[in-house]
């Protein structure tokens, strides 16, 4: 099945079509030059720019602009309908919305990301780094700044919802046919992201240390949050658009334990609240993708409440990479501190669609490949 699915032939993206308009959610459609934009006042972003299924997918984060980037050679030659950026896609650092745009111009120069944005629809949502800075959330002064730093470089229409929603640049996209359709949600988790709590006690932090664990405790105080109550309300909504395959990507790691860096496991409450809407919502076959951690793994819940284990793959990073790899009980087989790509392959002659989640190396060599089952 893997080989099988490895060696077909994919679509690639010939014109924007219109898609969505009448599915709960959409507001932002691209679409065929000469139409006219159809918006929905019921709800949030919901696009959907390319014709026919989407077959593979690729995804990835924490790509260092000054740095070589021989990973666009493995996605290319891969040819996927979609690419997905999951953040961390500079490395900026500042709060001068100029250097932002600077260090994205210095990506946009890359030839193997000229042709990535040639021949594959590229959708994006933001981490830290080009948030603004490292580990940062709701305090953050310059988020507007960076917010349309970051819309600009990816194209997004002046009319997007996405450039003035009061809370954030969260989106989501829907693409495909019934039967085939694919919908991918991303989340943001810095706009209104509260405070992290770091670890006083300097034993304690060498401890953590010496374990491959970072300097954060769990936010436990009423109030604290990553996504924001319009953000929930908004996710909630996403998880009732009719799919046949849900991809909900995750700046930072989701299922794995609390290791004391960023993750869901600092905000206990919203993490269950996550898993809480996944099972009270119409099931539909949904994996996560995430990114952040500098490593590359694959996460795996069993007794989600879902009538099927729920999945997370981690890319990370396209460039970057950190060899203290944290420790994680729901992680299945190894994790790998190399650069790296993930992809996902959908076969929709099955019902449910049967669906291949991988990890490429800078080689094209495949560090994780998991068959993913509803």
């Amino acid at each position: 099945m893997i080989t099988d699915l490895l060696r077909r032939p994919f679509s690639r993206r010939v014109f924007t079509r219109m898609l969505g308009a009448l599915i709960a959610g959409a507001a932002v459609l691209r679409i065929p030059v000469g139409a006219q934009a159809q918006t929905s006042s019921q709800a949030p972003a919901q696009r959907a720019s390319r014709n026919g299924p989407v077959s593979r997918i690729a995804f990835g984060s924490c790509v260092h602009q000054d740095k070589p980037q021989p990973i666009w050679d493995v996605v290319n030659t891969a040819k996927p309908d979609v690419f997905v950026f999951l953040g961390d896609n500079i490395y900026g650092d500042s709060e001068d919305a100029a250097v932002l745009q600077s260090k994205y111009e210095k990506l946009g120069a890359v030839p193997g990301f000229q042709r990535l944005r040639e021949q594959t629809e590229v959708v994006a949502i933001w981490d830290d780094h080009d948030y603004g800075v490292n580990d940062g959330g709701l305090e953050y002064p310059s988020k507007e700044a960076s917010r349309q730093a970051m819309l600009d470089f990816f194209g997004e229409p002046a009319d997007s919802e996405r450039r003035s929603r009061p809370d954030g640049i969260y989106t989501s996209y829907v693409y495909g046919e019934p039967g085939n359709t694919v919908q991918i949600i991303l989340l943001d988790l810095r706009w209104n992201r509260t405070e992290l709590h770091e670890v006083a006690d300097a034993d304690k932090r060498t401890s953590r240390l010496a374990q491959d664990m970072g300097p954060y405790d769990a936010s436990l105080e009423p109030g604290a949050t990553m996504l924001g109550e319009a953000q929930w309300q908004w996710f909630q909504q996403q998880l009732h658009v009719e799919a046949d395959l849900r991809i909900i990507g995750s700046s930072i790691q989701l299922l794995a334990d609390f290791t004391g860096w960023e993750s869901w496991a600092n905000f206990p409450a919203d993490r269950q609240r996550f898993f809480n809407l996944l099972q009270t919502s119409p099931v539909v076959p949904t994996v996560i993708i995430s990114g952040d951690t500098h490593w590359s793994e694959f996460s795996r819940i069993d007794n989600s409440g879902l009538p099927f284990p729920l999945m997370e793959m981690t890319s990370s990073g396209l460039t970057e990479e950190w060899q203290a790899i944290s420790p994680n009980r729901h992680r299945v087989g190894e994790a790998f501190a190399r650069a790296n790509v993930g992809m996902i392959d959908i076969d929709w002659s099955m019902q449910p669609p049967a669906v291949v989640m991988q990890i490429r190396g800078v080689d094209g060599d495949i560090l994780i490949d998991q068959m993913v089952g509803f």
